[in-house]
């Protein structure tokens, strides 16, 4: 039996990885993929990082910068966690499908690290024909930068998140010509830098509007676009049709978590990831998460973090039998926050909480009241997260803390 299971293969699962076999620990990384890294080989363009190694690396490079410390490490790839099974407390049992057959893997504890999926057409109300040269964002970008296939020449991209950004300037770079990007909200959802990509290449941004059908025989050939008011609702009489050979869905992440919700991980609704205190563990004792299966990231290194430290969850289980019990208290979400991570907090040790505004503002304050905190902001923005550290002296004896952004 290992002392420690990690699902999945990207950063987060990598650093989990080899900071538990640092502590002492025996480990195994799974990954169904044919190799490790998760998406990071596909990401190709620069901006990673930059604060956990202290340089700015690509992606593929980042990958193997980690993988090159897995020493120790029993790793298997092509490799499908099915099922988990929660026989006890202190042992968890995985059902595990790869090419030489079906096995069942013995762990003490579980670093759930199986990252995130994306939103497709369907789940954002796009209808029409069923044809070609529908894609999400990061099938394109799989097609492209791992496969060297080029998805298609007129392209229009529905959502201006981080990766939708980035694959217009792809599309850009390869010839294509990006006809739009399409943005339901009054505001871009991608960080600063990303959208100054639009600038670039003079591609244009839709914001307040929505795709709501596309058309084509066989492939596509026209996508219907329409204007939103505050509300979201649309507007009649702002239609209009552009015509592409390929839609790209850049909709947003999901955390992928319906292994955990199976066992009985309780979720939160406000990220779609796992209810968790500060050690990372879900409400399921000795089930661990990190990355973008906990909450979804900006950046690479916060999730490299978050691996970490549920390394150090999972070794404070082992050698206590458990995450001891304690008065733990709550963090609450306040006016302008959309969700707050991790939801309830020790006292024992400093830690970092993640969270992200529900709309843009200026000129804020990020108020704790009950701890007596305070921390001015010059612009808050619902695409980039907020990563602040808390003291453990400041939460101690405290039984909620409410965090909220105000004028």
């Amino acid at each position: 039996m290992y002392d420690v299971a990690v699902i999945g293969g990207g950063p987060a699962g990598m650093a989990a990885a080899i900071k538990a076999r640092e502590l002492g620990l025996s480990v195994i990384l799974i990954d169904e993929n044919d190799y490790l890294g998760g998406i990071l080989p596909q990401c190709i363009h620069p901006g990673f990082g930059i604060h956990y190694f202290k340089e700015e690396l690509t992606g593929p490079e980042f990958a193997y910068k980690l993988m090159n410390r897995l020493r120790d490490v029993e790793v298997r790839t092509s490799a499908r966690v099915v099922e988990i099974i929660n026989y006890s407390d202190i042992e968890k049992r995985l059902k595990v499908i790869s090419p030489s057959g079906i096995e069942e893997i013995r762990a003490k504890t579980i670093i759930y690290a199986a990252g995130a999926r994306e939103r497709h057409a369907f789940e954002i109300g796009i209808t029409g024909d069923r044809v070609a040269g529908i894609f999400t964002a990061g099938e394109a970008q799989t097609l492209m930068d791992i496969y060297g296939i080029m998805p298609g020449r007129e392209i229009l991209i529905v959502g201006s998140g981080d990766v939708g950004l980035i694959m217009a300037r792809r599309f850009a770079l390869e010839g294509a010509r990006v006809k739009a990007v399409i943005e339901l909200m009054p505001y871009p959802g991608g960080l600063a830098r990303n959208v100054m990509i639009l600038n670039d290449f003079n591609i244009p941004l839709y914001l307040s509007h929505k795709v709501v059908e596309i058309r084509g025989k066989g492939r596509v050939q026209r996508v219907k676009i329409v204007k939103v008011d505050e509300n979201l609702r649309e507007i009649p009489g702002t239609e209009f049709w552009v015509d592409v050979d390929t839609v790209i869905i850049s909709a947003g992440l999901i955390p992928n978590v319906k292994l955990l919700t199976k066992v009985g991980v309780a979720i939160d609704p406000s990220t779609g990831g796992p209810i968790v205190n500060d050690r990372l563990e879900t409400t399921v004792p000795g089930i661990f998460v990190a990355g973008n299966a906990l909450v979804i990231n900006d950046l690479v290194d916060y999730v490299v973090e978050q691996g970490e430290l549920a390394a150090e969850g999972a070794k404070e289980f082992i050698d206590n039998d458990g995450i001891r019990s304690r008065k733990w208290t709550r963090l609450i979400k306040g006016e302008n926050v959309r969700f707050v991570v991790p939801h309830y907090l020790s006292g024992d040790r400093d830690v970092w909480i993640y969270l992200r505004v529900s709309r843009p503002m200026e000129d804020v304050r990020l108020e704790m009241p009950e701890i007596g905190k305070r921390m001015r902001l010059p612009i808050v923005k619902p695409s980039e997260m907020i990563r602040i550290k808390l003291r453990g002296k400041d939460v101690k004896g405290v039984d909620k803390i409410t965090v909220r952004v105000v004028k």
